[in-house]
Parts: structure tokens; C-alpha cells; sequence
């Protein structure tokens, strides 16, 4: 099978400055004399944490020296990351990016959680729209956790049948539209570790093949196409949560239950189960260093009934779209997941405006017929990362992925990939 065509990510420099500081700019009456470049400070180089910002101030401002944050922990004070962007990956083709995240502290405690929000607004040449809002709210000495996915999509892509035997060749091409709302509220009950419930419903419609073959029948016509489908249901969760901060976690683990029954007593087409299973683990490698070795399991599992089509696990089905680098959104699918990556995390520059990750993946699922794991996908690559706001260690995240028969892309994020 051809490689597909490597994909190219610009990205719009002066939009990555925060309005207040393009409010300046624009409003200030600049000097026609050349900058004084003896006010600029070291990029790239020195100590002082140095993040996008700064040197847009530095740039456009004539600030000479990188922002300090004497109160990083004030309740109240918000830290605020904006991305805009074009790229073309593997599943959208040339697209225009607005990503934007707000993150705050509701306490000034030494062991609070910083509180984030991300909203991300996508279109695209394949006529592909994606709204996600995320939050992951915490209470004053983190009592409570709030936690919301709510997005709309109209996504056309291709499906590639069941299993992790499947070719690029049985690329199926659908199109659907998609409504969810997931909400879920825990309370502590010891320190880092939650209990709580919440309620989660998918809506799709519209749900058709584009160009449904002549001859033969798609596992997704096998599965069961239906131009609609609800699924709609409470879900019990258990989280252990040592992280501080979730967009770039420093030494911590993470664990998350979440066990979901679908009632038809509450609008779902049929009544079904599932469990998710998301683990993570952040050490130091070496030992005393800024470096972080991560590791992150992510599983999915049918206990009972048939989900729809488009929610069985796929690729890339976790919240944020970022499991299986290397392959293309639902690539491979099935009704069970397995899956594991590692990442390690480094500075290249003292002052943390860049770094770099070295990751490795692999994803298994369970084949229709003999409902057994029987092959196992790996992915594997590298990516850089651009420091946007050093008060909440948000990273512009680009990574290069590469995966078997010769499938490869380029991914990119707004906070790290797990």
C-alpha cells in the first residue's frame, strides 16, 4: 500500500499572542527607531522560564524581561492559552483550528488541582466540524470534582470494518452527525481518591454509507446501520487523582473507573454495558531531573449488549482523540480494547521554552468472530513542544507518528497527549 502523503501544520505566529497584548500593540504608537536590542532577554537561553507569550511581549511590547508570577496559586487568576492553526492530518485533510484553554485555581492550598477548560472549534475540507467543551472543574481544597464532555460533530470518515485484522483497503467511507453531553460529579472521600456519578448520552443521526459497495457486505451493514441511535445512561466512577496539574502532569498517578449502563427506560435504542479503564503513572528518569517518563493504559470493555456501531472502542476513541499515534481515527475498532503507550518527556532548552517526546503505542481488539484478542497494532515516534504558557506549563504539542504498512501522520495538541 503507498504512504500517504506526509502532512505539513503551520501555525499563525502573532495570533498566539494573548488579546491584551495585540490590544497594545495595536492602540500604542511604536517608535520609529529600530529595538533597542539590548532590552531583549535570551530566548533561548538563561534560567527564567521563557513561554510564547514572552516573546511576543518582547517582540511587540519592548518588555524586556520574561513575566513573573509571584502568586501562581491565587484563586481567581486565570491563565488563558489560545491556538489558532492550520494542518492537514490523516482524518481531516487541510483544516482550520481555533483551540483555546483556561486554567485556574479555586484555592491557594499547597496541594490544590488546577481547574481547566478546553474548547476547540474545527473545520475542515472534508466538510468535518468538530465543537468539543471539556471541563475539569475542581472545588476549594479539592472537595469536589466536576467533570463535563459535551461536543457536537458532523465527522464524514472512513470505518475499516471489526478487529485489528482489517486492511486500509476496506476503508468504508460514512458520514454522521453527533450530539454528547457527559457530565459527571465526584466527591472525595480520602485524600486524591473520588467516588461519584454522572450521565452520559450519545445522539447520532444522519448515519449513512457515502458509497456503499456494490457487491459484498461492510461489517458496519453487518453490525447493523441505523440512521439514528440513542444511548443514554448513569455511570458509576472511581478516580485516584495525584496529579496537580492535568494539562502537563509532573511525578503523580492517575486512575479512573467508570462503569456505564444504558436503560431503554431512559431513551436508549437498547440496553448495554461497559467499563473504562484509564491509568497513568508520571516518574522522574532520570532521578532529580526535570525529565518525565509517563505511561498510560487505556481499555475498554463490553459487558453486555451491542452499542452502537459508532460507539464501540476504536482508535483515537478516548476523550481527547489522542490514543494510537500513528494510525487514523478509527482505524482499527472492535467491542473490547486493550491499550498501552509510554512517552518520555524532555527539556531541550534550560529555560523550558522547548522540548521533545520519544512515545511508543500499541492497541489490540477483539476480532467479531472468535471475540478473542488476537493481534496487536504497534505505533511509535516523536514531537517537539513549544511552551505557551509557562503559568500552566501549556505546550503546543506536534508530534510525528508512524504505525504498520506504512501508515503515518502528524498529531497535534494543546496540552500534552495524556
Amino acid at each position: 500500500m503507498p504512504a500517504p502523503p506526509k502532512p505539513l501544520h503551520l501555525f499563525i505566529p502573532f495570533l498566539l499572542i494573548c488579546c491584551p497584548a495585540l490590544a497594545q500593540v495595536i492602540t500604542r504608537p511604536q517608535p520609529a527607531a529600530p529595538l533597542d536590542t539590548s532590552h531583549h532577554f535570551r530566548w533561548f537561553s538563561g534560567r527564567d522560564q521563557v513561554d510564547l507569550i514572552d516573546i511576543g511581549r518582547n517582540i511587540f511590547l519592548r518588555h524586556p524581561k520574561p513575566r513573573l508570577d509571584t502568586a501562581v496559586k491565587k484563586p481567581g487568576r486565570l491563565y488563558a492559552s489560545l491556538l489558532p492553526s492550520a494542518e492537514y492530518t490523516l482524518q481531516t485533510s487541510f483544516a482550520l483550528d481555533l483551540v483555546g484553554n483556561l486554567a485556574f485555581y479555586t484555592s491557594s492550598e499547597a496541594k490544590e488541582n488546577l481547574s481547566n477548560l478546553y474548547l476547540n472549534t474545527t473545520f475542515t475540507t472534508k466538510q468535518q466540524i468538530l465543537m468539543p467543551l471539556q471541563g475539569n472543574i475542581w472545588s476549594k481544597d479539592n472537595r469536589y470534582n466536576l467533570l463535563n464532555d459535551w461536543r457536537y460533530e458532523k465527522y464524514p470518515q472512513d470505518t475499516y470494518g471489526l478487529g485489528g485484522l482489517t486492511k486500509a483497503s476496506n476503508s468504508d467511507a460514512i458520514d454522521f452527525s453527533y450530539w454528547r453531553f457527559y457530565t459527571t460529579l465526584l466527591k472525595t472521600v480520602a485524600p486524591d481518591f473520588y467516588l461519584g456519578v454522572g450521565y452520559n448520552l450519545d445522539y447520532f443521526y444522519h448515519v449513512r454509507e457515502v458509497n456503499p459497495p456494490t457487491t459484498g457486505t461492510t461489517d458496519f451493514e453487518r453490525y447493523g446501520i441505523s440512521p439514528t441511535s440513542w444511548s443514554s445512561g448513569p455511570t458509576l466512577n472511581v478516580l485516584y487523582d495525584g496529579r496537580r496539574n492535568s494539562i502537563n502532569p509532573e511525578p503523580g498517578y492517575y486512575a479512573n473507573l467508570v462503569y456505564r449502563p444504558n436503560f431503554r427506560f431512559l431513551g436508549s435504542d437498547s440496553n448495554w454495558q461497559s467499563l473504562q479503564v484509564d491509568a497513568r503513572a508520571f516518574k522522574r528518569f532520570p532521578a532529580g531531573s526535570k525529565n518525565i517518563i509517563a505511561f498510560w493504559t487505556f481499555d475498554l470493555f463490553t459487558l453486555k449488549g451491542n452499542p452502537p456501531y459508532l460507539l464501540l472502542p476504536a482508535t483515537a476513541s478516548d476523550t481527547y482523540s489522542n490514543m494510537g499515534r500513528g494510525y487514523i481515527q478509527g482505524r482499527f475498532r472492535g467491542k473490547d480494547l486493550l491499550y498501552l503507550e509510554s512517552e518520555y518527556r524532555f527539556d531541550i532548552l534550560s529555560n523550558g521554552l522547548l522540548g521533545g517526546v520519544v512515545f511508543i503505542n500499541a492497541q489490540s481488539f477483539t476480532e467479531p468472530t472468535s471475540n478473542r484478542f488476537e493481534t496487536i497494532k504497534p505505533g511509535w515516534g516523536a514531537g517537539i513542544r513549544v511552551r505557551l504558557n509557562k503559568f500552566s506549563r501549556t505546550n503546543i504539542a506536534l508530534d510525528y507518528g508512524f504505525g504498520l504498512n506504512g501508515s503515518r501522520g502528524l498529531f497535534a495538541n494543546l496540552g500534552e497527549v495524556f
